[in-house]
């Protein structure tokens, strides 16, 4: 598959989740064999008056190249120049434009899935992006409409393929239903059936199985994973094998030489506070499900330092050995 110029080797990409997909995370992320990564949504008001937090969410190195920034907001105008900046600043190898965030914060405001109910909207912070940074692909992630009854993903698709995105990344979810029941694999299909730029099948997808089935099912050009890479990065490797019979089979040691790596990266990038965190997060994710490890999860959660994080860490480094 390509987004544009830019060749995916595996077609399977890692979306953007708000407190999740930072650097560190990233990096780990492309390490196991995502194609394209992609950061923290960022609001265009907060690029606009050049808030630092904002520029943080940001901030990535060439190693994780290709990377995608993602981008929501409501005015035309505003997303348009923000994205514009973003270009200019940070040198992105794409841009994506927000049309999925179901959370009421984002969509009381007209941004996120709620331009979902005003696709003459949506179309015009479409353009206004796609004129202000001509220079790299555009591409859009959005849900299937906002209810049941207000299915416009195939009106959607072909109104942004017209204004010249260079793929769709659809969630078949709507935003009433939030992240509740499953997601509608058919739509994705429907739409790949009316459009002939790349679409990206997302929802669901948890492991290698269902990565299978998903492009079976749906003809989709590529997949995003969000959720399913919580706790386990390793769904990047086991897809990326997936031609081969069987896959590399993750087992504690590896787990917890993962959780030694990211807690080193967050250590590198992060302040303490926020790397004790997100340590106790991410560790949490990681952990879970191993009978043995429960005790270590109980110790990261109650550390107060950095000093006991690493103690900890040294006590699962000679578990493993």
């Amino acid at each position: 598959m390509n987004i544009g110029s830019i060749e995916l080797k595996n077609d399977i990409l890692l979306a953007p989740m708000a407190g999740v997909t930072d650097l560190p995370f990233r990096l780990i992320c492309k390490e196991m064999g995502a194609d394209v990564v992609y950061t923290e949504f960022v609001s265009s008001n907060g690029i606009i008056r050049e808030n630092k937090k904002t520029f943080d969410l940001i901030h990535f190195i060439d190693d994780e190249r290709p990377i995608g920034v993602q981008i929501f907001g409501e005015d035309p105008e505003i997303v348009g120049k923000s994205a514009k900046m973003i270009f200019e600043r940070f040198k992105p190898d794409i841009i994506d434009i927000n049309f999925g965030c179901p959370v009421p914060k984002v969509t009381k405001k007209g941004a996120g899935s709620a331009a979902l109910k005003d696709l003459t909207l949506m179309e015009e912070i479409t353009s206004s992006v796609i004129s202000n940074v001509p220079e790299i692909p555009i591409t859009v992630k959005m849900r299937s409409g906002w209810s049941k009854n207000e299915l416009v993903h195939i009106d959607a698709g072909k109104k942004l393929e017209k204004i010249g995105v260079k793929a769709i990344t659809l969630h078949p979810r709507t935003t009433c239903q939030r992240f509740e029941g499953e997601a509608d694999w058919e739509l994705i299909k429907i739409l790949k059936e009316n459009i002939s730029i790349p679409v990206i099948g997302n929802g669901d997808v948890k492991n290698r199985e269902d990565f299978i089935r998903m492009r079976e099912e749906t003809g989709c050009d590529g997949i995003m994973i969000g959720r399913g890479a919580l706790g386990n990065p390793w769904i990047f490797r086991e897809i990326a094998n997936f031609s081969s019979l069987q896959s590399p089979e993750k087992d504690i040691a590896e787990i917890i030489n993962i959780c030694h790596k990211h807690f080193n990266l967050l250590v590198k990038y992060k302040e303490e506070r926020t790397c004790l965190n997100l340590t106790k997060k991410h560790f949490s994710w990681y952990l879970k499900g191993f009978n043995n490890a429960s005790s270590w999860r109980k110790k990261i959660l109650f550390s107060n330092n950095l000093d006991e994080v690493i103690n900890v860490l040294e006590e699962m480094k000679e578990y493993s050995l």
